[in-house]
């Protein structure tokens, strides 16, 4: 028999989270902003050693269009397990943490980054505010 979905009142109940404060579920106006550092970042990174122009017509640019899409990866990839989010998170004070607890691993970072450049499914939420890129990856941004 499948299971009714539980009500919430809050984002984060259903996962035994707080309403507010530290660990709660980091909302989305500071989820935007750090996503809007980090791609910043990746964009300037991309620029000083990729020789990515941001300026450049689509036709003339070639590859190095994808370069900050690939520096914003790496930096997801590599940052989440190491310090537990973006360098956007952690400025923002959010961590990526697993539902069920535990260590990120190292498959997640990257199921999660590859979904999250899809777009779509990072802007497919439900009632936890919990992207499917997070959902299939296990894990829920929070705050602290």
């Amino acid at each position: 028999m499948p299971e009714t979905p539980v009500e919430s009142s809050y984002p984060g109940e259903r996962l035994g989270l707080p309403r507010t404060g530290s660990t709660s579920v980091a909302r989305v106006g500071r989820r935007l902003l750090a996503l809007l550092i980090d791609w910043t970042c990746a964009t300037i990174l991309a620029v000083a050693f990729l020789r990515y122009d941001p300026w450049a017509l689509p036709g003339e640019a070639g590859l190095s269009t994808f370069a900050p899409m690939l520096v914003f990866a790496l930096v997801q990839i590599l940052f989440i397990p190491l310090i537990g989010g973006s360098p956007g998170h952690r400025i923002l004070g959010m961590r990526l943490v697993l539902v069920r607890g535990g260590w990120v691993g190292l498959w997640r970072p990257i199921v999660r980054t590859v979904l999250l450049l899809l777009v779509i499914p990072a802007v497919v939420w439900d009632a936890d505010q919990r992207g499917l890129h997070d959902q299939a990856a296990g894990s829920v941004l929070i705050r602290g």
